[in-house]
């Protein structure tokens, strides 16, 4: 069956998971649910949802520490349930990086409506950044096609995936878990020597012989990966190619 999403609700809440979940599956959304914050974070790192509908007040952790985590790993939209329907919440939920924000007692309809706005206009944005574009290299999302330097370059689905990971938000330094959290879909058990191993592979099908490109896939220490742009009269690349 072909869904229109996939959609995390999490709220301590029972008979809220059950409605907006009732709704939402009549709706061709997948649902996922979560009765607590650790719950709803681990599930969004294993699931990957396109959206998440979080309640504020869960036990471990609330609603706007979730929020908090997950803004700093991802952009996906963000719902908040609240009881309260003060200014000052709603601020506050906005400037930790939420979508949208919904009082309870809502009306699930609603609910489901704000989630196609939401989602329709994310579709939108990433329709319009289908192509990645960098001095000498070229990223055509849609087509799944990679040239350098005019050169067609062949990549795996997971190298693919990979550098445009990376490439969407150049200069932000990502961890071995959170590349596997999102370029593979879940938490990886173990160590990150598959990242290293495909890092490597993309390097080498990226380079061109005796030139220095103005940009490059960096390692930063003690962190993981990010790519990274660099500026002519800098004058150098990467220190850390391997």
């Amino acid at each position: 069956m072909v869904t229109r999403g996939k959609v995390l609700i999490a709220d301590d809440d029972p008979n809220v998971l059950e409605l907006l979940s009732l709704y939402l599956q009549k709706d061709d959304y997948e649902v996922l649910t979560a009765l607590d914050g650790e719950e709803a974070l681990r599930v969004t790192r294993e699931q990957n949802p396109d959206l998440l509908i979080l309640d504020v007040m869960m036990p471990k952790l609330d609603g706007w520490e979730v929020c908090r985590a997950v803004r700093q790993e991802s952009l996906v939209p963000i719902i908040m349930l609240t009881a309260k329907g003060e200014d000052y919440d709603r601020i506050l939920g906005l400037e930790l990086g939420a979508d949208d924000y919904v009082v309870k007692p809502f009306n699930p309809v609603e609910v489901v409506a704000r989630v196609k706005a939401i989602l329709r206009r994310v579709q939108r944005e990433e329709h319009k950044a289908k192509v990645l574009d960098f001095p000498g290299l070229h990223i055509d999302v849609a087509r799944h096609e990679v040239t350098v330097e005019g050169r067609s370059v062949a990549l795996t689905p997971k190298e693919f995936d990979l550098l445009v990971f990376l490439a969407e938000r150049p200069g932000w330094a990502y961890t071995r878990e959170q590349i596997l959290s999102h370029v593979w879909g879940y938490d990886f058990v173990g160590d990150g020597r598959t990242v290293d191993a495909h890092i490597k592979r993309l390097r080498q099908k990226l380079a061109v012989p005796g030139k220095k490109q103005p940009w490059s896939i960096a390692t930063v220490w003690g962190v993981g990966y990010k790519f990274e742009e660099h500026r002519e009269e800098q004058g150098g690349g990467s220190k850390s190619q391997h």
